[in-house]
């Protein structure tokens, strides 16, 4: 399995409304830590999510989290 790019080794903290949204699993969008089809041709897939109200959230930049697409502090191990 192909390792993702590490677009940054922290999170990336906003606030985002209510909605769905596309992160980035594959870390080469230009659009961190959202999807911009920079994963075509490769086995990645956008992560969809959707948050329920308005909301402050860290996503994450380093593509290891095991809580997708939520920082868990794995980036403090790369």
């Amino acid at each position: 399995m192909a390792e993702p790019v590490i677009a940054d080794t922290k999170p990336v903290v906003m606030e985002l409304e209510a909605g769905d949204y596309y992160w980035c699993t594959c870390g080469q969008s230009a659009n961190q830590p959202f999807c911009n089809g920079a994963h075509k041709g490769t086995e990645f897939t956008p992560m969809k999510f959707t948050l329920e109200e308005k909301k402050q959230v860290a996503l994450c930049a380093c593509k290891y989290t095991q809580n997708a697409p939520f920082c868990d502090g794995s980036h403090v191990k790369l």
